[in-house]
């Protein structure tokens, strides 16, 4: 009975933030974070998935550690997180010890991920240390080092020519339904070995960020295809070899590409994808 009303009373204050802006400072997320983790013998890893309104996309427990530490795994994170088509991610864990109080590798570890994604364009919104009597920011009160859009960022989301088309909107809706099924797919039956099909998957993950006109770079790509970076790359490239998308490089960050599909396939996925999804 005690499990049952502890169970009932987290479900109670996690129904509470649906549909609600998330804040870090929230009184009513930090009572849920402490009373849902607080206590636990381990140490956890709990990330907080959010789009673009700072609304939740979903909450979950990714890694679990020892007494007293937690290996942190940014692929893990920010696959899950693209596969959410998340805007932004808050990080939780919790200290068995007692002591809210970041360590350094807490720290460093913040810092690292937040400059991942940056790159991927996945806010670290804040990373929070809880236990059953308090809890601890990280980035509270620390100056973002994500740069101002400056002109030459805002030309990566101009939208390209072919948006904006009679069909453009019922192809976007069919393209994410398609990518929905392909991901609930792989994770009902697994072995992706025999269901993944990567290159398909990278287009379709490039015609619905064009189509919102968000920029695409060549690690998000790779992520979200469920390759190895390496094979990744591979794979890109033989993609610009064929003529289907282009590579351009970041001209804010010289060590980054953007990849975009060309005109003409673009023009061809928007046919295939108003006439239904897979």
């Amino acid at each position: 009975m005690l499990v049952a009303a502890r169970a009932a009373t987290l479900e109670a204050m996690r129904a509470e933030l649906a549909g609600c802006d998330i804040d870090p400072s929230n009184p009513g997320l930090l009572r849920y974070l402490r009373t849902s983790m607080g206590a636990l013998s381990d140490e956890v890893l709990r990330v907080l998935f959010l789009d673009t309104s700072r609304r939740l996309l979903a909450d979950e427990q990714l890694q679990h550690g020892t007494l007293g530490q937690l290996a942190i795994y940014p692929r893990t994170i920010f696959r899950r997180a693209i596969e959410l088509d998340a805007a932004a991610i808050i990080l939780v864990h919790n200290h068995p010890s007692g002591d809210p109080t970041p360590s350094r590798s807490d720290i460093e570890a913040t810092e690292r991920l937040a400059a991942i994604g940056r790159s991927l364009n996945v806010e670290i919104v804040e990373h929070i240390v809880v236990t059953l009597g308090g809890h601890r920011t990280i980035l509270q009160g620390r100056t973002s080092a994500r740069p101002a859009p400056s002109p030459q960022i805002m030309l990566r989301s101009e939208t390209p020519d072919w948006v904006g088309g009679p069909d453009t909107a019922r192809a976007l809706a069919n393209a994410h339904r398609t990518s929905r099924r392909r991901m609930l797919r792989r994770q009902l039956v697994g072995a992706d070995d025999l269901f993944g099909e990567p290159a398909w998957d990278m287009l379709i993950d490039l015609f619905i960020h064009e189509a919102e006109a968000r920029p695409v770079s060549t690690s998000s790509l790779g992520i979200a295809s469920g390759l190895g970076m390496s094979s990744a790359l591979r794979l890109v490239q033989r993609l610009c070899d064929a003529g289907l998308v282009t590579r351009e490089a970041d001209r804010q960050d010289g060590r980054r590409n953007f990849i975009r599909l060309t005109p003409d396939l673009a023009h061809r996925l928007t046919a295939y994808f108003a006439a239904g999804d897979e």
